[in-house]
């Protein structure tokens, strides 16, 4: 099965031709909408989109890692990390 990308220019090209925006509107809807997903992931909150899906932030611990080359103990540092969990709306419509 090949599957064919869409960037974000293409994506607003079908968020204006769906919405009879303008270019220029969708370009401001589409940014703003990832704007706040990334602002409200940020300060900590989960977004929630019913039917499609939620976007949160899962704490990795610190751990020590092997580098694959010389086998030498290395520290993989503590960090944040965005996750996505599809909603049932998104897994039927794909299924």
């Amino acid at each position: 099965m090949r599957v064919k990308l869409v960037n974000k220019n293409e994506l607003i090209a079908k968020v204006a031709e769906t919405s009879s925006m303008t270019k220029a509107d969708a370009t401001k809807a589409v940014d703003s909408v990832l704007d706040t997903i990334s602002t409200s992931l940020k300060s900590g909150e989960e977004v929630r989109l019913a039917g499609f899906g939620t976007f949160a932030v899962t704490h990795r611990k610190a751990t020590t890692g092997r580098n694959p080359r010389t086998g030498e103990k290395i520290k993989i540092a503590a960090s944040n990390q965005p996750k996505f969990r599809v909603g049932k709306g998104l897994k039927d419509a794909v299924n």
